[in-house]
C-alpha cells in the first residue's frame, strides 16, 4: 500500500500547490488554462487509444481493433449509467459539501482529476504490482506525473483536484489488496480493452474542459466493466 499512498500524497500536495497559484489568476486566464488543459487532456486520451486500439503488422500496415466492443460498452455502460442515474447522485454529494463549505466549482474540480487520476493501465498494473511484489516503482512514476497535473489542474478548476486523492486512494488501494485475484483478470487483450474504454472516457473529460460540451462522464463509468463482463462470458462460451 506504500506506493498507493505515495499517490494519494502526491495529488493532495499537488493540488495545494495548484490553489496558491490560482489565488492570483484572472477569471479570463482561468477559462484558457481550462481550454488548454482540455487540449492536453484530449491528447493524452488519443495517446491512450492510439496505443490500446492500433498495432503495427510485420508488413508495415496498421491494423485497428476493438471499435464493436467500444460501441457497446459505451451503449451499455451508459445506458446503466443513466438508469441509476450516477452522475445525479454524484452531482447532488458534490453540490452539498460547495454548499456546506462555501467551496465554488468543487464538483467539477472532483470529478475532473478522479477521472484522469483513476483511469489508465499505470494505475493498475502499478497496484497489482505493488500488492504482489512490493514494486512501487510504477505508482511511484504515476505520482509524479500525477503531482505535475495536480497543480496545473487546481490552478484553475479548484480545491476540487485536491480531494480526488480519495478515489485514488479507494480505487488503487483494493486493486493493490485483491491484487492476488486481479493479476489473473486484468492481464493481456482485457486490460487492453479496458483501458481503450478508459481512454475514450478521457477525451469526453477533455471536451467537457475545453468546449464545456457537458458530457455526463459519470453517467459513462459502467463501461469500463463491459470488456470484463464480455472476456468472461467469451470464456464460458
Amino acid at each position: 500500500m506504500i506506493g498507493v499512498i505515495i499517490n494519494g500524497v502526491a495529488v493532495i500536495v499537488g493540488g495545494m500547490i495548484g490553489l496558491l497559484f490560482k489565488k492570483g489568476i484572472p477569471d479570463s486566464i482561468e477559462k484558457s488554462m481550462n481550454k488548454a488543459m482540455g487540449m492536453v487532456v484530449i491528447i493524452i486520451g488519443l495517446n491512450g487509444i492510439i496505443t490500446n486500439m492500433f498495432s503495427i503488422k510485420s508488413d508495415g500496415s496498421l491494423h485497428s481493433s476493438g471499435e464493436l466492443l467500444l460501441v457497446v460498452s459505451f451503449a451499455i455502460g451508459t445506458l446503466i449509467g443513466e438508469l441509476l442515474k450516477l452522475d445525479e447522485k454524484i452531482e447532488s454529494f458534490s453540490g452539498k459539501i460547495e454548499q456546506h463549505f462555501h467551496i465554488e466549482g468543487f464538483t467539477n474540480g472532483f470529478i475532473t482529476a478522479s477521472s484522469i487520476f483513476c483511469i489508465g493501465a499505470m494505475g493498475i498494473i502499478g497496484s497489482i504490482n505493488s500488492g504482489l511484489t512490493g514494486d512501487h516503482s510504477t505508482l511511484i512514476t504515476k505520482s509524479i506525473i500525477d503531482f505535475v497535473t495536480a497543480i496545473v489542474l487546481a490552478s484553475s478548476l479548484g480545491i476540487g483536484v485536491m480531494f480526488s486523492f480519495i478515489p485514488v486512494v479507494v480505487y488503487q488501494g483494493l486493486i493493490c489488496i485483491f491484487a492476488g485475484l486481479l493479476s489473473n483478470i486484468l492481464v493481456g487483450e482485457l486490460l487492453t480493452q479496458v483501458c481503450m474504454v478508459g481512454f475514450t472516457l478521457i477525451i469526453c473529460v477533455g471536451l467537457n474542459l475545453m468546449a464545456n460540451l457537458k458530457f455526463k462522464t459519470v453517467n459513462m463509468l459502467p463501461a469500463l466493466f463491459i470488456p470484463v463482463i464480455y472476456n468472461g462470458i467469451m470464456k464460458l462460451l
